[in-house]
Order: structure tokens, then sequence, then C-alpha cells
């Protein structure tokens, strides 16, 4: 059999050369990049960061979601309360008794005065207000979960008959949790400025809170870079019972 190359008529095929083999390899790599890209973004513009956007778009409308089916629960609790109330055998020291714990647990509301404390971020482009301070990381310029806890456990610690955080009654088992520069409180979601709100003595409210350590060292943090801190004296008012569950969830054991 003879050579194709020898055939008469035939050209021989040319060779690749190397420079060749380079540049097809860059339009193959090329083109797998922008199949990766397509099949990740699934038409979506990946530099607007829209999965981020729908992720806290779906964030909100759960917290809102959570927000009217906390109203629902607490119009159907006041429901069966009333019910409940109305023939069930109790003596008068045994309403008289339930009510005290109610309140204590605080499910019913509180009325009095009091104060408000409202704690807000730093502008994003805030410099050192005091001469011989550090310019400020992200972190300094942010209210932090343990600065919302230095202001509850003051409050109760001055003796407060009820605390309202932003528009939600606390109770025994209420956890202050930030994620980020956002406030997660009994499934459902607040952006500063947070809003805490205390009845009680006013004057030992406020003690409470300027003798904290916790908040004197937050206090230097405004002063140094411009976070916001404001205590409001409060006339009479109502602040609403709690309204959620109050069963608790635990861990158990697995079962072998």
């Amino acid at each position: 059999m003879s050579n194709s190359a020898d055939s008469p008529g035939r050209r021989p095929r040319p060779r690749l050369r190397p420079v060749r083999l380079l540049t097809l390899a860059v339009f193959a790599l090329a083109g797998l990049l922008f199949w990766i890209s397509f099949d990740t973004a699934r038409g979506t513009n990946l530099r607007s960061d829209d999965s981020m956007l729908r992720l806290s778009d779906l964030i909100q409308d759960h917290s809102q979601k959570n927000k009217i089916q906390d109203e629902r629960n607490a119009s159907l609790r006041s429901d069966v309360d009333r019910l409940a109330d109305e023939d069930n055998g109790s003596t008068d020291a045994d309403k008289a008794r339930v009510q005290a714990l109610e309140k204590n647990a605080g499910t019913k509301k509180v009325a009095g005065q009091g104060l408000s404390v409202t704690l807000t971020d730093a502008p994003p482009n805030a410099t050192a207000k005091i001469p011989g301070v550090p310019e400020p990381q992200p972190n300094d310029l942010v209210i932090h979960q343990q600065d919302l806890q230095a202001v509850v456990n003051a409050l109760w610690k001055g003796g407060a008959k009820g605390i309202k955080v932003m528009d939600q009654r606390l109770i025994s088992t209420s956890a202050v949790r930030c994620v980020g520069n956002t406030l997660i409180l009994q499934g459902r979601v607040y952006s500063p400025p947070y809003t805490v709100t205390a009845v009680g003595d006013r004057q030992a409210l406020t003690d409470a809170l300027n003798t904290s350590p916790a908040i004197q060292n937050y206090l230097q943090y405004v002063d140094a870079y411009g976070l916001g801190w404001k205590v409001e004296p409060r006339g009479t008012m109502t602040l609403p019972g709690y309204s959620g569950t109050v069963e608790l969830h635990y861990a158990q054991p697995v079962q072998p």
C-alpha cells in the first residue's frame, strides 16, 4: 500500500505548529469558561449578585409572614384564654395567682413610665473623632449583639417590669441575636436603628445604664467613631404581652 503523502494530486497534511496548538487550546478553554459561567448564572447577572438580593428578599418576606402569624396567634390565644376563664371552676385566689404568674412571665401587657434607648450604626465613612484613636475598622462602626444585650441586661438589673426590643416583648427565653448588621429576634429580622423600651422606675433604670461596664465601653466607641446612643424618658406607656409560643424545644439523644 502506498503512502498517502506520495500519492499524485494530494498534498500532505500540514503539521500543527505549537503556536496553533496553543491558540486552539486557549479558544477551547475560553469556551469552557463561558459555558460554566452560563450554567452557574442561569441567565442572571453575576456582577449584581442577584442571588444575594433574592436571599435578602426571602428573609424579609419570611420575617413579615412571621409577624402576621404572631398577630394571628395572639388573637387566637386571647380567645382561648377568654373561653377558658368563663367557667373553669377556679376560685378567685387561683385566678389571682395565674394572673400574677402571667404578668411575671411577660405574656400580659404592662403599663407605666419608663425610658427608651436607641442604638445606631456609625456612618460608613466615619473617621476617628478623638486625637490618638486609631482609624476605625468596619466592625467598629456597627451595633453588635453584645451592645444590645448590655442594654437589656442593665435595664433588667435596674428593675424593669417589662422590656420591649423594637416591637416585641421579651420573656425569659428570648434571645437577642445579631447576624452581620441585622437583629434576629423571635423569628423576625430588624435593621438598625434598634430601640429598646423598658417600663419601670426611670431613675433606677438610668442609674443601671450609667453604671454598666459594658455600656461604658460602648460609649467610648460613641465618642470615638460616632455610633448612635440616645436615652429618652417616656411617660405612661403600655408594652404588649408576648404573643409567641412558650413551648420549650430541646435536643434529645439519638436512640441506639
